[in-house]
């Protein structure tokens, strides 16, 4: 069983990178979630050590080993634990998991389907066994630090930062008002301006 790699980068793809470790190449799967910030762990020289979900892919006509990276423990953890749901296996799981592992927790511990259908390959059953398998045993993911990257990518900073400022002028605490500008983002995800934003996180302060 593999279960850490290191080596140089001397390919990368959408999915997957190719490692030279010295006598071997190795190509490691890479979940959207890690790769979109897998450059943070690649050292100047280029190498990278992962953390690795090592498993045997049976086909019909072939059986072979594969290997998922993840640049830490609780990264595997999650996948581990994503697998064990009826339905979806390591190829399954590499496809859905595109979004921060903290949103995806969350979104399972409130029984969020609108978002988990949002996965790639997660239809409404799935989503539905998705929230019946895991709701209430992945809170600790659901503490990870790992959106911040997505929050930056997916809609200007300025902006962001534009609304955290006003809503701390208001007397809300960082931390809520940071809970409340992602809940306005992952409804309205086009949102062009921080007024815009601020309109949309009142909204649903309303509805609550």
């Amino acid at each position: 069983m593999i279960s850490r790699i290191s080596g140089k980068v001397i390919e990368k793809g959408v999915n997957y990178l190719i490692l030279d470790t010295g006598c071997i190449c190795y190509e490691v799967f890479i979940p959207a979630m890690v790769m979109e910030r897998i450059h943070e762990s690649i050292d100047a020289s280029g190498r990278i050590s992962l953390v690795t979900f090592h498993y045997l892919q049976v086909e019909p006509s072939k059986t072979f080993p594969v290997l998922v990276g993840f640049i830490n423990e609780i990264e595997r953890d999650f996948f581990e634990i994503f697998i064990t749901v009826s339905g979806i296996g390591p190829k399954a799981a590499l496809k859905a998991l595109n979004k921060p592992i903290s949103l995806i927790a969350r979104a399972i511990d409130e029984g969020d389907l609108t978002f988990l259908k949002s996965l790639p390959g997660i239809g409404e059953q799935r989503a539905k066994e998705i929230v019946a398998k895991l709701q209430n045993k992945v809170g600790k993911f659901a503490l990870m630090q790992d959106d911040k990257t997505a929050v930056s990518s997916e809609k200007d900073t300025d902006i962001v930062e534009e609304a955290l400022a006003v809503l701390m002028q208001l007397e809300y605490k960082k931390a809520e008002a940071m809970d409340m500008i992602k809940r306005a983002l992952k409804v309205v995800p086009d949102i062009q301006s921080a007024e815009e934003l601020l309109n949309v996180v009142y909204k649903q302060r309303k509805i609550k």
